[in-house]
């Protein structure tokens, strides 16, 4: 049951959320369930392990996921030789509690996959990317094996998949999709001679990640990740894919109810006009957050103009939310106004009888209701910027 014209203000899936959240707990100790849950979320760690032999293209792929180049600062150094011999720490460079760690070389010809996986503590990682370059051997399915005996998941990544590409492309039949499926085929049919049961090979190339398998390979990650992960899994990656930016609109999207209580709860700020007050740095906040995720700041946008040959300018010109010129007390109360023109008695009254404490205060249930529409509609603002912003980007690239 929606209550809603253009942009949804909230639901009763909403509704139900922040009533677990808050249960039957006075204000000030409902307040401190929300601050407690958003600090817990921010603690949330993704660890990934990112193996295969070495100039596998590993440490491209660690470089790749983190929307770095193998030039940028703070990439993975890469090579045809070996340059890890010991589990080597990369962070994301927005979200210091993603971390992808390089592993050692595998295939030596004395390799022990339990021995590797002691070595490596294999008990730190929520899953591992087993990377190669050709077909895939002995030394990957014995990893694989061990892996799934003490109940990891790992991801097979057959990498480098622009160079077959490239090479077949020189063929008269040439087709693409047929090649990938060639390749895929090959691979699996190689892994179950090897003694794996139903492998699933994803095609990736670490210099255009965006293509090929990429986005196959997170909607198996996202079943498979425990939800708390998968969020920060999603706002971690780089906004190369439309499927990728429609998944952090929605896990964003998921914070809303939260966010909407604590500003109206911590109200501090009377909008001037409107009989509601606000948190204006709570909400400033969050939609920071937004433009950070969807890598629409300034530091990402400088970064994306260097690849592409697009300018600043250019970019920003696709860039229509009213936001986009600043987050400051003014844009948001603009915006708050804007939204609060939608609310009516009736959405206060079942906000009131479905969340008495919320409902207390006709003011606050109103602050409530008219924050949620306002994030939401700049949700949807900011993530239409990012993918106007991407299919530009991708043009230049073709």
């Amino acid at each position: 049951m929606a209550m809603s014209e253009d942009y949804s203000i909230i639901t009763q899936l909403d509704l139900e959320d922040i009533k677990d959240s808050i249960s039957t707990q006075d204000l000030p100790s409902a307040i401190n369930t929300i601050k407690e849950y958003f600090k817990q979320q921010d603690l949330v760690e993704l660890n990934i392990g990112v193996t295969g032999e070495s100039g596998s293209g590993k440490s491209t792929f660690v470089n790749a996921f983190r929307g770095l180049g193998d030039e940028d600062e703070g990439s993975a150094e890469t090579g045809p030789v070996e340059t890890t011999m010991e589990p080597k720490l990369y962070l994301h460079p927005k979200y210091k509690n993603v971390k992808v760690w390089d592993l050692p070389g595998i295939g030596t010809p004395n390799f022990k996959a339990d021995e590797y996986l002691k070595l490596v503590q294999f008990e730190r990682y929520d899953f591992f990317i087993i990377v190669a370059s050709d077909r895939f051997r002995e030394c990957h399915t014995q990893l694989a094996k061990e892996i799934k005996n003490m109940g990891k998941k790992f991801y097979f990544v057959r990498s480098k998949i622009d160079f077959c590409i490239t090479a077949e492309k020189r063929k008269k039949n040439f087709e693409q999709k047929k090649t990938l499926d060639t390749i895929r085929e090959d691979c699996e049919n190689g892994l179950r001679k090897i003694n794996i049961e139903d492998p699933v090979v994803f095609l990736i190339s670490g210099w255009e990640l965006g293509k090929y398998d990429f986005n196959q390979m997170l909607e198996r990650m996202e079943k498979e990740l425990p939800q708390h992960k998968r969020r920060v899994l999603m706002l971690t990656l780089p906004n190369i894919t439309l499927e990728i930016n429609e998944k952090k609109k929605k896990a964003l999207e998921e914070n809303i109810g939260k966010v909407a209580f604590l500003s109206a709860c911590i109200a501090v700020i009377p909008i001037p006009g409107l009989s509601i007050t606000a948190d204006i740095a709570i909400i400033a906040d969050e939609l920071r957050k937004y433009y950070s995720a969807f890598g629409l700041d300034d530091p990402s946008l400088q970064k994306l103009c260097e690849r592409s040959g697009k300018t600043v300018e250019e970019l920003k010109s696709l860039m229509k939310s009213p936001l986009h010129q600043g987050i400051n007390t003014n844009s948001i109360s603009t915006l708050l106004g804007a939204a609060s023109l939608h609310i009516s008695k009736d959405n206060v009254e079942l906000l009131v009888s479905f969340i008495p404490i919320i409902g207390s205060l006709v003011a606050g249930g109103l602050s409530y209701l008219t924050v949620s529409r306002m994030l939401k509609r700049a949700l949807n603002d900011i993530a239409d910027d990012a993918r106007n912003v991407l299919m530009a980007s991708l043009e230049t690239e073709v």
